[in-house]
């Protein structure tokens, strides 16, 4: 990439500024209820957990068309080649970025989502593996992105060095993920307060993705926050912020791995069955009122490995 290009492409991170989302950078320096009844379980390892989650996943987890359009942008994908999807699950979103000359490979440790993605998408490449050990040679991608990935990660350190170590120079990286600060603000804490404090306590904090951005060797560091929209097309955790009778769908909690494997029974129960009851009398809107916040309820987080 020219120093013009890459110089252009800062310029159009800085000044993107729309409805949805707001942009930040980040100067970092390194650090060296019965009716709604499920089955109580212990959250199953790693490599379980993605397969059970597996499970039914494409009925409500689609790429939606303006995460997808950001991610698009931030990647800029200006040159022909292989890029990455780590973390890629089923490949919702690798297969509507995937293009003749922007190919992507998947990689994502569940044998289950990649055998789903294999089946509805064998023209892309699928390979099993982890942000911390990425089956792909050193510098050969032109770059990478991530979506609602990094909280499952073992070693955030290790996971971005592996990043750094098979990106070329000069090429960006996009994720789009939740701070704990980000789900503070989620009036889900009202009816699901475990929930969300076991789902709070997976998240990173930005702070400590920063820290091991840098460490890796990821200097300038932006943000974009984004605000779920009443369209969203995608089913994850946050998907009925405007549409509270979404969380009564059992497909729908089924495929937000907060209900289907951190969520007690008996909360879970008792918590729909008053949200119910809430959505009935009106009386939801003024939780909602209540939780309003400027922090946005996910983000983009965008970097570009220089050298």
């Amino acid at each position: 990439m020219s120093v013009h290009l890459l110089f252009s492409h800062k310029i159009r991170i800085l000044f993107s500024i729309i409805n949805h989302c707001h942009i930040f950078q980040l100067k970092l320096q390194p650090k060296n209820y019965l009716k709604y009844a499920i089955k109580p379980k212990k959250p199953p390892p790693m490599k379980a957990k993605y397969d059970l989650i597996g499970k039914g996943y494409n009925t409500t987890r689609k790429a939606d068309p303006f995460l997808l359009d950001r991610l698009q942008y931030h990647l800029n994908p200006i040159h022909k080649g292989w890029y990455l999807d780590i973390g890629c699950g089923t490949g919702n979103y690798t297969s509507k970025l995937h293009t003749k000359e922007t190919k992507f490979i998947g990689v994502d440790p569940s044998e289950k989502m990649l055998t789903e993605a294999q089946k509805n998408h064998p023209n892309i490449i699928w390979k099993k593996g982890t942000a911390e050990d990425i089956p792909i040679e050193d510098r050969s991608v032109e770059g990478v992105v991530g979506t609602l990935t990094l909280h499952h990660w073992n070693d955030l350190e290790k996971g971005f060095a592996e990043l750094f170590r098979v990106m070329k120079n000069y090429t960006n990286m996009v994720f789009f993920t939740a701070t704990p600060l980000q789900m503070k603000g989620y009036w889900l804490h009202h009816y699901f307060p475990k929930m969300m404090e076991a789902s709070m306590q997976q998240m990173p904090s930005l702070e400590k993705i920063t820290n091991a951005m840098n460490a890796a060797g990821f200097t300038d560091i932006f943000t974009e926050r984004y605000f779920v929209q009443p369209d969203l097309k995608d089913h994850f955790l946050y998907i009925g912020k405007h549409k509270p009778t979404m969380y009564l769908d059992a497909a729908v909690r089924n495929g937000i791995s907060s209900f289907s494997h951190l969520a007690h029974q008996d909360e879970v129960q008792q918590g729909l069955a008053q949200l119910e009851n809430d959505v009935a009398s009106g009386e939801i809107q003024n939780v909602i009122k209540k939780y309003e916040n400027r922090n946005g309820d996910y983000l983009f987080l965008l970097s570009q490995k220089e050298r």
